[in-house]
C-alpha cells in the first residue's frame, strides 16, 4: 500500500482529496494546524486504519518515520475576504510562512523520502491579468506589496522554490494553479462569493456584490478539481510542469448571483459595496495544457454543482 501525505488535508479541497485517496486504497497522512481547516471535514475518516491525522503547523519540521510515496501541499489560507475570520488577509504572516518556510520543509521531506511532490499554487499568481484567458506562460500583473500580496507573492515564491528543487536537485515535483473552486464543505464564513451568496439567498437577505458585479470568475466543482489534482500527481510526464486547473466557463459575479437566486428560490435583491483593493477584474483559465497532459477537463456544469452545494448549506445552517 502506498502512503500519501496531504498538507492542509482538513481544508475544503484537501478533505475531499483525502476522501478520494482513501477510497482508492492509499494510506493517507493528513497534516493540518486547523487555522482555516476544520476537523469536522475529516471526522468520518478518523477511525479508518488507513488514515492518520497530525495536528501540526508545517512551518515546523514533520517527524514521520515511514516511507511517503507522494506529498500534496495544499496548506494555506485561501480566502481573500477580510470580513472572513479565516482569510489570508487576517493571517498575513502565517500565509507568508506556510507558502515559503512550509513549502521548503515539505520539499526537504520529499527529498529525504524520495517522494513525488505537488505544490498547489493559485490563479492569484496572475494578479489582475491583462490577458484572457490566462495561460501558464503568462507572468501576471501582481501588486507585490498590496493587501493581497501575502497570498499572491508567497504562492509565487512557493512555485520558485519548487522549481529550484526540480532543476537543482532532480526532485519529481509539479505545480498546479487552482482557479475558483466550490462545493460541499466550503466554510460558511469564508467570505467567498459562492458561499456568501448561498447563505444570503437561503435567508432571503440581500446578496452582497463588490464593485459593479461585472468582474468575472470561473467556477470549478470540487469533484472535478480533485480529479485534476490527482491526475497532475499520478500522470507520467508531469515532472517540472505548471498546470492550470479550473473551469473555463466564465461568469460575472452578477450572473453567479442570479443562478443561485433561481436555484434557491430566493427573493433576495443585490446590494453593492466598494470593490476590495487589487481585486482582479477577470479570471478565466486556459486549460489546454491540462487537456493535453492529463486528459482532464471539468464535467460538472455550474447549475448541477451549485444545486449540490446549496443542498449542503441547507444541512449545515
Amino acid at each position: 500500500m502506498q502512503t500519501v501525505l496531504v498538507a492542509g488535508g482538513a481544508g475544503f479541497i484537501g478533505s475531499h482529496l483525502c476522501k478520494s485517496l482513501i477510497s482508492e486504497g492509499y494510506k493517507v497522512i493528513c497534516v493540518d494546524n486547523l487555522i482555516t481547516g476544520d476537523k469536522g471535514n475529516i471526522v468520518e475518516f478518523l477511525n479508518n486504519s488507513n488514515f492518520n491525522f497530525i495536528e501540526q503547523d508545517i512551518t515546523n519540521p514533520l517527524k514521520i518515520d515511514e516511507k511517503i510515496d507522494y506529498i500534496f501541499h495544499l496548506a494555506s489560507p485561501a480566502s481573500p475576504n477580510k470580513k472572513s475570520p479565516k482569510s489570508y488577509i487576517n493571517y498575513p504572516i502565517e500565509t507568508l510562512l506556510v507558502n515559503s518556510q512550509g513549502t521548503h520543509l515539505l520539499l526537504e521531506l520529499a527529498k529525504q523520502k524520495q517522494s513525488k511532490f505537488l505544490f498547489a499554487s493559485t490563479s492569484e499568481v496572475y494578479g489582475n491579468p491583462e490577458v484572457s484567458p490566462q495561460k501558464e506562460e503568462y507572468f501576471g500583473n501582481v501588486n507585490p506589496n498590496g493587501v493581497r500580496s501575502v497570498y499572491d507573492e508567497s504562492k509565487r515564491f512557493g512555485e520558485a522554490i519548487t522549481m529550484s528543487y526540480v532543476r537543482s536537485l532532480g526532485l519529481d515535483a509539479r505545480i498546479i494553479r487552482i482557479f475558483n473552486t466550490y462545493g460541499p464543505r466550503m466554510q460558511k464564513d469564508d467570505g467567498r462569493a459562492v458561499s456568501e451568496f448561498i447563505i444570503q439567498a437561503l435567508s432571503n437577505s440581500p446578496l452582497t456584490v463588490y464593485g459593479d458585479g461585472k468582474q468575472t470568475r470561473s467556477f470549478c466543482y470540487v469533484d472535478d478539481m480533485v480529479l485534476g489534482i490527482k491526475k497532475a500527481m499520478f500522470t507520467d510526464g508531469t515532472r517540472g510542469e505548471v498546470i492550470n486547473l479550473g473551469n473555463p466557463d466564465e461568469k460575472t459575479i452578477l450572473e453567479l448571483g442570479e443562478i443561485i437566486k433561481k436555484l434557491s428560490s430566493s427573493t433576495s435583491e443585490f446590494v453593492f459595496e466598494p470593490l476590495p483593493e487589487d481585486d482582479p477584474k477577470i479570471r478565466k483559465p486556459d486549460i489546454s495544457k491540462a487537456k493535453r497532459l492529463l486528459d482532464w477537463e471539468p464535467k460538472v456544469d455550474i447549475e448541477e454543482g451549485l444545486e449540490k452545494t446549496i443542498q449542503y448549506f441547507k444541512s449545515v445552517i
